[in-house]
Parts: C-alpha cells; sequence; structure tokens
C-alpha cells in the first residue's frame, strides 16, 4: 500500500528540483494523475498494461484516434481511404509533425513503425496487424497499406497503440526503447521512477500545442483506491483513473471533487492455462468439465453486488451487453454449486482439487479474488490465491507461471480487439496456448465480413465453441469512472478509459 505521506513527499520534492532547475520564477503548470497499476514497458509495440495505454494517450500519437462516440478521427493521419477490392488502406498525413528528438514524422516513419510492429519478436501487436501484407511509400505524405485480405478491423488497431508512432531513429538504436521513449505526442519523457513515477513534460514543437495547456504530467501508480481517493481529497493530485463504486458517496459529499463516468469496452476475465508450460497439466486445464465447474461455482451477481454497489455489468462475454455484438444465444449462467459438483465427479476429480489463482495487487482485484475463493470452495476448489504487482503478472501470464489469472482488459472500439488476439491459436495475447481451428476459422472470417450482421453471426458461433471449451470465463464489464478537482475543465470521460488531455486546464 502506497501511504498518502510518501505521496506528499514526492510531491515537495518533485516541486523543489523543477524549481532548483529552472530558469524561470513560476512554477510549472503540472497535472498529477493517479493510476491503479505501474505500466509495463514503455513501448506501444511490446506493451500490454491498460495504465501504459493512459501514459502513451500524452506520449505518443496515433494515426487515427476516436471520439467519445466511438467515432474515428484524424490525428497523424488527416485522411484515409480504401480501395474498391478492400485490400489497400491509403493514408494522407500530417505535415509539419516532429517527434520528440526532432526527427520528422512521413510515410517513411509510418512503414518503420508499422514494420517493426508486424515484425518485432516480442510485439504484442502483430496479430493486429496481421492483414497487413506491405507498408509503401507513395510519396512523404502518403502510405498504403496493401492487405492480404479485407480487414474490417485494421482502422480499429491503428486507432490504439498498433498505430502509435515512435521516432524510427530512436527505435533503431542499440538499446531498451522503454526506457527513454521517444514519440511525438503533446508531452516527451522525463523521467521513469519504478512503482513509484512517470514524468512527462510538454513539446514545445508539438503540431498542435496550443491546445495543451500542462507543462508537465506526473503519473503516480497508486494500487489501494481508497489511498488514490485521499490522495486527491488532501490535493496531491488531480485525477484518478477506476474509482471504487463504494467511494462515490464519499466524493459526492466533497464539494471540491467531481465524477465522470461513462459505460466501458473492457471486461475482467479469469484465463485458464490449457498448454503453456507445466503449469497447465492440472485438471482444470485439461478437462473442460472442471473449468465448466469453476465458471458454475462463480455468482456474478453477488460479486457486482458486494464490490461494485450493482455499478458493474454481470457478463460471461468479451463484449459488453451495451454491445451490438453481444450474444443473447449464451447468456451468463446462474450460479449452480451441485451442477458444479457433479462435473468433477464425472471428470473423476477428488474434491477439494487445489488450483491457484494469481490476481493484481489492488485492492478491488483482491476482493474479487477472495469471493471467489470462497465460492469455488463451495463447489469442491481449494483455490490458492497469489497476489502480485500487474505488470508482473501480465509478465507471469505471459511465461506460462500460472494455472489461472485473474486480469482485466480495458477494450477495444471493434470486438475483434477483444477476443482475436487472446483466443486464436497464433493470437499474441493468448497466454492460455488456447488452439481450436473453427474458432480461428470463425473469428478470421469476421475480420473479412462485409457488414455488421454477418460478423455478429460468426462471434456469436464462436461464442458458443468458446463457451464450452472456456480457455477464459468472463466475470464482468465495468464502466469508465474517473474522479477529479473541480478545477479541472474541459475533461471528458472516454469509454476506452484514456485520459486525454486536449483543451483540457485548469480553471481560476
Amino acid at each position: 500500500m502506497v501511504s498518502l505521506t510518501r505521496h506528499l513527499k514526492y510531491m515537495v520534492l518533485g516541486a523543489a528540483a523543477v524549481c532548483a532547475g529552472a530558469s524561470f520564477a513560476a512554477e510549472p503548470v503540472t497535472l498529477r494523475v493517479g493510476l491503479q497499476d505501474d505500466p509495463d514497458m514503455l513501448d506501444p509495440h511490446r506493451a500490454r498494461t491498460y495504465v501504459g495505454r493512459i501514459v502513451f494517450a500524452a506520449l505518443c500519437d496515433k494515426l487515427v484516434d476516436t471520439t467519445p462516440g466511438l467515432k474515428f478521427v484524424p490525428q497523424l493521419a488527416t485522411a484515409w481511404s480504401l480501395s474498391d477490392d478492400k485490400k489497400a488502406l491509403t493514408f494522407k498525413l500530417r505535415s509539419g509533425v516532429k517527434f520528440h528528438d526532432g526527427e520528422t514524422f512521413d510515410a517513411a516513419a509510418v512503414k518503420f513503425n508499422l514494420d517493426r510492429a508486424r515484425t518485432l519478436p516480442e510485439s504484442q501487436r502483430r496479430s493486429e496487424l496481421a492483414s497487413v501484407d506491405s507498408v509503401d511509400v507513395v510519396d512523404p505524405q502518403t502510405v498504403t497499406l496493401k492487405l492480404k485480405q479485407p480487414d474490417a478491423t485494421l482502422l480499429a488497431q491503428l486507432s490504439d497503440r498498433a498505430g502509435m508512432m515512435i521516432s524510427p531513429k530512436a527505435g533503431a538504436a542499440n538499446g531498451d526503447f522503454s526506457q527513454s521513449p521517444v514519440c511525438s505526442g503533446p508531452y516527451k519523457f522525463v523521467q521513469r521512477v519504478q512503482q513509484d513515477r512517470i514524468v512527462l513534460e510538454r513539446f514545445p514543437d508539438y503540431w498542435n500545442k496550443q491546445a495543451y495547456s500542462f507543462d508537465r504530467i506526473v503519473y503516480f501508480p497508486i494500487p489501494d483506491t481508497s489511498v488514490r481517493l485521499s490522495n486527491l481529497r488532501a490535493g496531491s493530485l488531480d485525477i484518478v483513473e477506476r474509482i471504487a463504486p463504494s467511494d462515490l458517496s464519499t466524493i459526492s459529499r466533497d464539494t471540491s471533487l467531481a465524477v465522470l463516468k461513462t459505460p466501458g469496452l473492457g471486461y475482467m476475465a479469469i484465463y485458464i492455462n490449457l498448454a503453456n508450460g507445466d503449469a497447465a497439466k492440472t485438471p482444470v486445464g485439461q478437462d473442460a468439465r472442471v473449468r465448466q465447474a469453476f465458471d458454475l461455482a462463480i455468482d456474478r451477481d453477488a460479486i457486482n453486488q458486494v464490490v461494485f454497489e450493482g455499478l458493474y455489468n454481470v457478463s460471461n462475454q468479451p463484449f459488453p451487453p451495451t454491445s451490438p455484438f453481444y450474444s443473447k444465444t449464451v447468456p451468463a449462467p446462474k450460479r449452480d454449486v451441485e451442477k458444479a459438483k457433479t462435473l468433477l465427479k464425472q471428470a473423476g476429480v477428488n474434491s477439494p482439487l487445489q488450483v491457484e489463482l494469481m490476481a493484481g495487487n489492488s485492492n478491488t482485484t483482491q476482493q474479487v479474488g477472495q469471493l471467489i475463493q470462497a465460492m469455488a470452495g463451495e463447489a469442491g476448489f481449494d483455490v490458492k490465491l497469489r497476489t502480485t504487482e500487474y505488470a508482473t503478472l501480465i509478465k507471469e501470464q505471459q511465461a506460462g507461471h500460472f494455472q489461472l489469472s485473474l486480469q482485466a482488459w480495458s477494450g477495444r472500439v471493434d470486438p475483434d480487439g477483444n477476443l482475436h488476439q487472446f483466443v486464436t491459436c497464433k493470437g499474441n495475447l493468448n497466454d492460455p496456448k488456447y488452439c481450436n481451428p473453427e474458432v480461428d476459422r470463425l473469428l478470421n472470417e469476421a475480420r473479412e465480413a462485409p457488414d455488421q450482421a454477418a460478423r455478429i453471426a460468426l462471434y456469436d458461433s464462436a461464442q458458443k465453441i468458446l463457451t464450452s471449451d472456456l480457455p477464459v470465463i468472463y466475470i464482468y464489464s465495468e464502466p469508465r469512472i474517473f474522479a477529479l478537482t473541480k478545477k479541472i475543465q474541459g475533461f471528458t470521460a472516454h469509454p476506452d478509459g484514456m485520459i486525454r488531455l486536449e483543451n483540457v486546464r485548469f480553471g481560476r
């Protein structure tokens, strides 16, 4: 747990350091942001964490962005067009853009970035860009992506980390890019202290600098929701993400604070190791009946009421219930302890079956884990909780050092981004190593489908298989809830949970 005193101390020390090195009398205008977790690596092609995306929103511009209504809008690309055969996507690029190291952003830079994202061995974007056959420079301000087949998801992929642009010079240099990232966003990297802070400062040559009023952004990882809120109420933070529903009544009584919330795109789920190393060699990893029993032991409604005061959405799918892609043919199962016990017997499992559930160290995630532990215990599972810092959880999960892992996904505009890379045989985020050729076929066809109705039918078919195989057990989808001091003006909550700072400022 991070104490309020510790964070107040950091802010005092940080302000002193800034003033000591400054050549002007006025203190820089600093926005202080409280994050639930510490991001993983600050390299958009290799990163996986939600909070990392929040930092990237200020650090790394993308080809396109999205509105609060989930419409695509220009960012580094000013316009785009799709060929008649839907196998060539051409972008017109913004001129006059510089990277933080002074290098010019142009079509060659786009080619470097997309080729790096497609080929870097440790890239997490490869499956997102699998449809891209080549990236062709037409002229300095025009680039064309030649596709192997039509891809209805590609523009959405390029509105997130796959479309973020890093400096080719910095990206090609020896060393770990993530230790000193160089992008083209409104703020440039200054400093990172693991588990403590990330500091960015205004980039003076940003193409739209007049829209950004803060001189510095400091991100503080604080896993405990109560401590984040205490820091906000004490004035050592200006905005915090993922407010616990139980804290909303406290905020409503504080006249200096405001809450902004919007339906989210993401979910919380349990990933089950099926074939990722020796940890998969358990009944829960090898027998779908055992996974189904675990699923039936969970009371999603109780979790929603106890931890989230009924404000979240119970779900057993990777799409929120508000999405047109949410399948009504596979509703969330009601808790059935007796049926769970019967399935365990059919699988030849002697109770209690010991399983380990890995979970992040935020207090809300631990509460969810403890409830699942108790519920599963009544059905014949002896669940051992292993809590860890979130970036470490991601590393352990990727390496196969888990049996079950409770992990959130912040969600994407296109449904493909919530599913394909997690459950297809070669998906970059498929940590359970689940592989079903029929699921691959359905989800690949969904990428190429000509209209929404055809895609919905394909996702429905895939969901029926996935809810039987259960490589992933979805628990709930969550809204995006921010708390902020009322002196902040112009901030809008987006469904993707990003903190966008264009035209955001401190009021008088």
